[in-house]
């Protein structure tokens, strides 16, 4: 669906990271942006920006509602959603508590439920929108140490492919975006008590050469052309392709991985 000056677009998790990266690009074409996030106050990131700014909290059905609400005061309907927020945790399945794990669901997949479920409504009577979700590489391919991460993006990638089939009669397109590491702040939420797995995601983010505002220009241009599935880098490309396409090597490759990973235990 081409992004349009003038386009309605909520973004979600848009202080910083992607979402951040997204909302500039979005300011850029001349979309009417509406900037979401947890923040009560305005987030400096956004201030210079021509964007209206609203506090919404993923996992408050409140502050979607109030996010509807003005949506349809204000611009009487949505033209893109961005379901981008998100957090990040990881580590060995017997260091990784329930309270970790209901924390990331409530936040990573069913943050992204509750936007769909918020506006597909509005989408499916004007005939027209674009639901943009946030996955993960992980959510197609499942590294050691990750459980947690990879269930809730690969949750996210089924339902982003679910309801590409179910909104594609009504003339909604649906999204999912799959990138692997970049440089982004998604380290400040890491949680858990595997010091040393953080570490190493932490390390691997830092280190990327990928930064948020690429991954944001392939996401667009992904929308545009109307792809369902966004691999935004080769590193992505090339792990999807070989579990589809050559599984006994992928397999190796993550055995080999997951055996360097446990020599540090």
């Amino acid at each position: 669906m081409k992004i349009a000056p003038q386009s309605r677009v909520l973004v979600t998790g848009a202080a910083s990271g992607l979402g951040l990266a997204l909302v500039h690009r979005l300011v850029e074409r001349g979309c009417r942006v509406l900037a979401t996030d947890v923040h009560a106050d305005l987030p400096p990131a956004l201030a210079a920006l021509d964007v209206t700014y609203r506090t919404l909290d993923v996992t408050q059905d409140v502050d979607w509602a109030s996010a509807h609400d003005w949506v349809v005061e204000e611009w009487d309907g949505l033209d893109h959603l961005f379901n981008n927020a998100g957090v990040a945790a990881g580590g060995r399945i017997e260091l990784s508590e329930l309270d970790q794990w209901q924390w990331i669901v409530d936040i990573n997949l069913l943050g992204v439920v509750r936007g769909c479920r918020t506006f597909t409504p509005m989408l499916k009577a004007q005939g027209s929108g674009h639901i943009v979700n946030t996955a993960s590489a992980a959510g197609l391919i499942h590294p050691a140490r990750m459980s947690e991460y990879n269930a809730v993006k690969a949750g996210v990638v089924a339902l982003s492919e679910t309801l590409f089939h179910e909104l594609k009669p009504f003339g909604v397109d649906v999204s999912v975006v799959c990138p692997t590491f970049f440089r982004t702040n998604l380290t400040d939420s890491l949680r858990g008590k595997d010091e040393a797995s953080q570490r190493m995601a932490a390390k691997l983010i830092d280190r990327s050469t990928v930064s948020a505002d690429d991954i944001a220009a392939v996401v667009l241009a992904g929308v545009e052309k109307g792809r369902h599935l966004i691999l935004t880098d080769r590193r992505g490309k090339v792990a999807y392709a070989a579990k589809r396409f050559a599984r006994p090597l992928y397999y190796r490759m993550m055995a080999q991985a997951s055996t360097k990973m446990s020599q540090g235990d």
